[in-house]
């Protein structure tokens, strides 16, 4: 086995049980990526909706429209709701593309900050009197959505549209990586309707999130108020805000279905952006919601009752290829939780890269027989020496079933998990080994590279 470190968190070899994805498409003129492992469902980022005269092709079914003009404000565009008649052509060829991990390409806390310039937050709630179980979405809609921008971008591979969130007051906006990977030229436009050149801070094609900053922002801003989804339950009530099908200013309610749900998507190769290709697999542990999202909502905000933000939307389910008439929003979207969007963001707004965390295994998807049981959980194929798992004494052939307290359901799940951490964090990690549980503490580095 070699000394030198590689990121553990690899994804696992085929026969995994999570889904694969392909990143989703910026660019109109983008052919479909071919879907892998495709179950009976896929899941894919959020493509970036094509810009308007971009040129993308209508579904055989649906009537023609003409292409509305560009707005000079943000608000509703009635002129522009002929675009969703053509969403399944967009999903089809411009890009949701399905995966078996939860990363989209557009796109209830307690604890709350406000993201600052120094990262550190005020303790505010935006709208003191939402409640889960009677949200007040007027409130919410009226707080939340001046931190809400429209993204355009342009390359080589044509143009798109994603959404995007205020993150301070030195104007960075924070989005998703596939949403900008390979723009030559990105442009943010505020709530008011004013649109502002930007440039990419940082971008972190791993965790699917980047950094942008207005090139010369206006002097007041409203920064997005940042939740915790460590503190989300199942059954959450949740808003998604964004810019889907280029309809900038969208919101839509659900709840949050699923915490802690591996998804794996494709992304593009480091310094070629999606506009040019596919590149290292990107393994999230998300948040899963009902609430609607559609291409153009990646990087877009998803927030709680109380208006905070909870997630950056990243991606969506969509059905198999055989049903691509159908493969526009079904229920299933997924969300980069907060706690996570945060730690590599503040790193980018710092310095414009972020570390990660590594624990030194290569996982597979694995089972444990435990007394007259077994547990699913992230089989040990190898341990690179002198790594955070060595020191703590794991082996090739244990399995791994949580990790700082969250169980692990498989090779994605557990990758998912590590990625979440941060570096010189030390965390319980529980395994079977001879079916036996055992727990080690175990102190997260820095993955070389």
């Amino acid at each position: 086995m070699s000394d030198q470190h590689r990121p553990p968190e690899e994804p696992p070899s085929p026969g995994s049980r999570a889904h694969a994805l392909e990143p989703g498409r910026t660019g109109p003129e983008r052919t479909p990526g071919a879907f892998h492992e495709a179950p009976e469902h896929q899941t894919a980022p959020i493509p970036t909706f094509p810009a308007p005269g971009a040129g993308a092709p209508a579904p055989a079914f649906a009537v023609p429209t003409p292409t509305p003009p560009r707005r000079e404000r943000r608000g509703r565009r009635v002129a522009e709701l002929g675009a969703v008649a053509v969403l399944a052509a967009m999903l089809a060829s411009g890009g949701t593309v399905a995966a078996t991990t939860l990363l989209d390409d557009d796109s209830g806390a307690t604890t709350t900050t406000t993201a600052a310039g120094d990262g550190s937050g005020a303790s505010t709630v935006p709208v003191s009197d939402a409640a889960n179980s009677a949200p007040d979405w007027d409130a919410v809609a009226e707080t939340v959505s001046p931190s809400v921008v429209a993204i355009g971008v342009s390359g080589n591979g044509g143009e798109g549209e994603g959404s995007g969130v205020v993150w301070d007051e030195e104007g960075h906006v924070v989005t998703n990586a596939h949403v900008v990977d390979g723009a030559q030229q990105v442009s943010v436009t505020l709530a008011d309707g004013v649109t502002y050149e930007a440039e990419v801070t940082g971008s972190d094609t791993s965790t699917d999130i980047a950094v942008l900053r207005l090139t010369d922002p206006p002097d007041e801003l409203t920064p997005v108020t940042l939740g915790s989804s460590d503190q989300l339950t199942v059954g959450d009530a949740v808003m998604a805000i964004g810019n889907p099908l280029g309809l900038d200013g969208t919101v839509t309610t659900g709840i949050v279905s699923a915490l802690d749900r591996p998804v794996a998507t494709q992304a593009s190769s480091e310094g070629q952006g999606q506009l040019q290709g596919q590149g290292t697999t990107v393994v999230t542990n998300a948040v899963q919601t009902s609430a609607a999202i559609n291409p153009g909502n990646s990087g877009g905000a998803l927030v709680d009752a109380a208006g905070r933000l909870i997630g950056i939307n990243s991606s969506i389910a969509s059905l198999g290829s055989s049903a691509s008439s159908q493969s526009g929003s079904i229920g299933i979207g997924f969300a980069i939780p907060v706690d996570q969007v945060k730690l590599v963001a503040d790193q980018l707004v710092e310095s414009g890269t972020a570390e990660h965390a590594f624990l030194g295994v290569t996982p597979a998807d694995g089972e444990a027989e435990v007394g007259s049981g077994s547990r699913t959980g992230a089989r040990v194929e190898q341990v690179v020496d002198g790594s955070p798992a060595a020191d703590a004494g794991l082996q090739e052939g244990d399995v791994i079933t949580e990790l700082d307290g969250k169980a692990v359901g498989g090779a994605e799940s557990l990758v998912g998990l590590v990625r979440a951490e941060g570096v010189g964090t030390s965390v319980p990690v529980t395994y079977v080994r001879d079916g036996q549980e055992q727990t080690a503490q175990v102190t997260l580095v820095a993955a070389d590279g």
